[in-house]
C-alpha cells in the first residue's frame, strides 16, 4: 500500500492523544450515532434484509473462488467495448500506469471521483510529484484536501470536522485551488454546498481527463457502476473526455443479478437510503456519449496475498458502507486517523495488515484496535467476521508463521514485544492440554481469590489498566458439577 502514512505511530499511541481531544470525540459521537440509527430504520423497512446479506456473501465468496476466470472474463468485455485494460501488481506499477496515461492526453489536470483504491496507492501524491494536479470533487473529499488533511470515514472522510472549521477552511483556502469562497460565506449546509459546488464547476467543465474507483464490476458486460449522493462523480464520469478507473480486483460481481443484491444492501448501510440519488453505469466507449477513451486499471496491490489466507480473505467481501466504522465504540472515541490508513475503523483493523503486513508497528497493532464486541458483524452487509479475523491477526502478529507475502510463501517471525503474550499463550494451551494440572490450577486460585490483586503485575498491566479482572468463583465449576450432579445421569 502506500506511503501517504509512513510515520504515524502504533494505534495505542494515537488513539489515547485523539481520545483527549473533545472536539473530535463530539464530531465522531453526533456524526456516528445519526448516521447508524438512520441506517438501523432503513434496513428494518425490509424483511428479507438477512436474505440479502447471505447472498450478498455467497455472491462475494463465489466470485473470490473463482476470480481467476471472472478477471479474464472482465478484461475481455471491457477490451470488446472499446476500453483498454491494464494490469497492476502494486501501489507503484498502479500510479506509473496512471501518470502516463494522463502524460499522453498531454493535460496537467485530473478530476476525480470519491476512490478508495485511489487513496490507498497515493495517487494525488505521485501525479503531483509529475506536475499533475488532481481535484478532489467529492464534497467531503474537496475539504480534506483544502485543508491538507487526511480522510478519518471510509463514507465521510471528513466526519472529524464541523461545519464551523468547515467553513474556515473555506474562507481560507479556496482561492489558492480556483474559484475562492463566497464573501460572508456562513457555516449553514446550504451555504457551505453552494460555495463547494460554484467552486467545482469551472474545473468540470475545464477537465480533460476524470479519474474514478468503481464500486462494482459486472464480468458478463465489463460495466462499471459508481454510486454516490452528490452528482460529482457523473460529472467526472461523462464531461471528461479521457476516463481512467482504478479498481480492486475484488469488486467484481459475475452477473448483473448479483448486483440487484448490493444495489439494495449498500445505500442503506451506508447513507441509510433506500437507493443511491446517482448511480452511474458506463461500458467501454461510445462515439456519442461520455469519455471517447477509457481505460480500466485492475489493481492487485496485496490482494491475491489476503485471498490466499483461509480465514483473511473475507475481508476482501467488503463493499465498503462503512456500516463497520459507525457502530464501533473504539472508533468513535479514537477517529480514524489513529488506524494510520486509507481504511480505519474495523475493517481497516483486519484489512490494512493483510494488504501491508504486520512488519511495521502500526499494522501490528491494528489487529488489537478492537474490543471484540462484535457489533461490527452484526451489521456488516456481506457477514464479514471481524471480530474471528481479528483474532486470526492477533496469532499471527503474536507467533508469526506461515503466510504470502507477494505471492510467495513464507514464514513470518513474531512481532516484537509480544513475548510475554507469547509466553502466556503457551501456558495456557499446556494447562488445557493436562486437566490434572488445570484442575489444581482452578483449585488454588479459588482458595486464594481474597489475595488476588485488582490489576496484573508487570505487563499484564497494559491490560488490565484498562480492564476489570473478572472474580475468581469460590468453587470451581468442576468443583460444584460433582458436588451437585456428580454420581447422577451418569455425570462424573
Amino acid at each position: 500500500m502506500s506511503g501517504t502514512f509512513v510515520g504515524m505511530p502504533a494505534f495505542p499511541v494515537a488513539a489515547r492523544e485523539a481520545v483527549g481531544n473533545e472536539t473530535l470525540r463530539g464530531n465522531l459521537r453526533h456524526a456516528t450515532h445519526t448516521i447508524r440509527d438512520k441506517r438501523a430504520r432503513a434496513v428494518a423497512e425490509l424483511d428479507d434484509w438477512a436474505a440479502l446479506r447471505e447472498a450478498g456473501k455467497q455472491i462475494k465468496d463465489h466470485t473470490l473462488r473463482h476470480l481467476d476466470r471472472y478477471l479474464v472474463q472482465v478484461e475481455e468485455a471491457v477490451t470488446a467495448a472499446g476500453g483498454t485494460v491494464h494490469w497492476a501488481a502494486d501501489a507503484d506499477e498502479a500510479n506509473e500506469i496512471v501518470a502516463r496515461l494522463v502524460q499522453e492526453t498531454g493535460e496537467s489536470e485530473v478530476v476525480k471521483v470519491k476512490s478508495m483504491a485511489t487513496q490507498e496507492i497515493g495517487l494525488n501524491e505521485a501525479l503531483q510529484a509529475r506536475g499533475i494536479h488532481a481535484y478532489e470533487t467529492d464534497l467531503a473529499e474537496l475539504i480534506v484536501q483544502l485543508g491538507k488533511d487526511r480522510p478519518s470515514h471510509i463514507l465521510v472522510p471528513a466526519i472529524h470536522r464541523n461545519r464551523g472549521e468547515i467553513r474556515d477552511i473555506f474562507r481560507s483556502e479556496m482561492s489558492e485551488w480556483g474559484r475562492p469562497a463566497p464573501e460572508g460565506l456562513t457555516d449553514t449546509p446550504a451555504e457551505l454546498a453552494e460555495a463547494a459546488r460554484l467552486h467545482l464547476r469551472e474545473k468540470f467543465l475545464r477537465a480533460k481527463v476524470g479519474i474514478s474507483g468503481a464500486n462494482f464490476v459486472v464480468a458478463e458486460t465489463g460495466t462499471l457502476v459508481v454510486v454516490e449522493s452528490e452528482g460529482n462523480g457523473r460529472m467526472c464520469l461523462t464531461l471528461p473526455e479521457t476516463l481512467i478507473s482504478v479498481v480492486g480486483i475484488e469488486k467484481i460481481v459475475p452477473r448483473w443479478q448479483g448486483l440487484e443484491v448490493f444495489l439494495q444492501t449498500l445505500p442503506r448501510s451506508s447513507t441509510a437510503e433506500r437507493m443511491n440519488p446517482y448511480t452511474s453505469m458506463w461500458t467501454g466507449t461510445t462515439d456519442e456519449d461520455g469519455p471517447r477513451t477509457f481505460h480500466l486499471v485492475l489493481l492487485d496491490n496485496g490482494r491475491t496475498d489476503t485471498l490466499a489466507d483461509e480465514v483473511g480473505r473475507q475481508a476482501l467481501r467488503c463493499i465498503r458502507c462503512s456500516a463497520c466504522l459507525n457502530v464501533c465504540p473504539v472508533y468513535e472515541r479514537a477517529g480514524g486517523h489513529a488506524y494510520g490508513s486509507v481504511y480505519p475503523g474495523p475493517i481497516g483493523a483486519i484489512l490494512s495488515p493483510q494488504l501491508r503486513g504486520t512488519a511495521s508497528e502500526i499494522d501490528a497493532s491494528l489487529p488489537y484496535a478492537s474490543s471484540l464486541c462484535g457489533a461490527c458483524y452484526e451489521v456488516c452487509p456481506v457477514a464479514i467476521d471481524i471480530p474471528e479475523v481479528l483474532v486470526h491477526l492477533r496469532e499471527r502478529v503474536v507467533q508469526g508463521g506461515a503466510a504470502v507475502r507477494d505471492g510467495n510463501r513464507v514464514v513470518l517471525k513474531p512481532a516484537k514485544g509480544h513475548a510475554a503474550e507469547r509466553a502466556a499463550m503457551r501456558a495456557a494451551q499446556w494447562a488445557f492440554t493436562h486437566p490434572g494440572a488445570l484442575r489444581t490450577g482452578q483449585r488454588l486460585a479459588s482458595r486464594t481469590r481474597r489475595l488476588h490483586p485488582r490489576t496484573l503485575p508487570g505487563p499484564g498491566r497494559a491490560w488490565s489498566g484498562t480492564r476489570d479482572l473478572p472474580a475468581v468463583p469460590a468453587e470451581p465449576f468442576r468443583d460444584w458439577w460433582q458436588r451437585t450432579r456428580g454420581g447422577k445421569d451418569g455425570a462424573k
